[in-house]
């Protein structure tokens, strides 16, 4: 066997060892890459095929997976009488498991007024809002969506809502579930007042889901707040993001909303959880519209 030169052994090892590291650092670079944000669906993008029936609750997770997205999230009103019913609950996880899908959140409509001026109907709604947070605790969500109804004037709708909030969150830290609101229409559609209404709860288990379109005030007149604002001010406080999109232009992107300006609010809050695609236009069916956003978002992931 031809005995090796020291010096030429040791250059060799040098330069292997250099190799390595640099091919190690490559492989790092490439695993802690990770994406800027997930996508998840709204169920409400399919209501007009879910009211006509043509749809169930448990086919949403299955069809969300068909189109190449990974998150759920549930309108309540859609399985309405099931918040409790375990067999059911445990047929839709296995579903969800099954199809790869994460449950990510329910949005509760119908249950109350969380700011109502009467203590007990505000009570009496946190009670009603205790089945879904239930629900979303054994499917795997991280949040449950409220709505931030309330009278009277806008200090003394802030403090009245506050205090319903404050009281979901009690519950909702017992099931590590976090309660959020949408700006979802009337004074919620402020965005320096639901920011403030954040500020009075003062409690880690609230939060906001910002979402790009809905930001009418009154509808009579007609008064819509800026909803680049909005969303600016509501991000400190998100837990998830809903990206409203109605029509396309040739192009492929939103006419209402500038996706690209607003998705750069968003990243710039440093959010990285999920961001919903609500689909509500009427030019392309909601399969269709559906996937027109899912691309936009895509495409505009991409650039980060």
């Amino acid at each position: 066997m031809r005995k090796i030169n020291r010096r030429h052994f040791l250059q060799t090892s040098a330069v292997a060892s250099i190799g390595t590291v640099l091919a190690g650092s490559a492989v790092a670079s490439v695993a802690s890459k990770k994406e800027p944000f997930k996508i998840s669906l709204a169920e409400w993008s399919f209501h007009k095929t879910l009211f006509a029936n043509e749809m169930t609750n448990l086919d949403f997770p299955v069809k969300t997976r068909q189109l190449g997205i990974e998150g759920v999230e549930y309108v309540n009103q859609f399985f309405k009488d099931k918040a409790r019913d375990e067999k059911y609950l445990e047929e839709l996880k296995k579903i969800c498991k099954n199809e790869g899908v994460k449950s990510v959140l329910i949005m509760c409509d119908g249950e109350g007024m969380v700011g109502a001026p009467d203590e007990n109907e505000r009570k009496k709604t946190v009670e009603n809002h205790k089945r879904w947070i239930d629900a979303a605790a054994y499917l795997g969500c991280h949040s449950i969506r409220v709505n931030a109804r309330s009278e009277g004037t806008y200090e003394e709708q802030q403090k009245l809502v506050a205090d319903g909030l404050r009281m979901l969150c009690e519950y909702g830290d017992k099931k590590n579930i976090n309660i959020i609101v949408e700006n979802h229409g009337g004074i919620s559609s402020n965005g320096e007042w639901l920011a403030g209404v954040m500020k009075l709860t003062n409690n880690k288990r609230v939060g906001t889901l910002p979402d790009f379109g809905n930001f009418l005030i009154s509808r009579n007149p007609e008064k819509w707040y800026d909803r680049y604002k909005g969303v600016r001010e509501l991000m400190p406080f998100a837990k998830g993001v809903s990206a409203k999109s109605h029509e396309f232009d040739d192009q492929g992107n939103e006419t209402q909303t500038d996706f690209y300006r607003m998705l750069k609010i968003v990243m710039d809050a440093g959010y990285h959880g999920y961001i919903g695609i609500e689909y509500e236009g009427k030019a392309l069916p909601e399969k269709e519209g559906i996937l027109a956003t899912k691309k936009l978002l895509e495409k505009i992931r991409a650039s980060y």
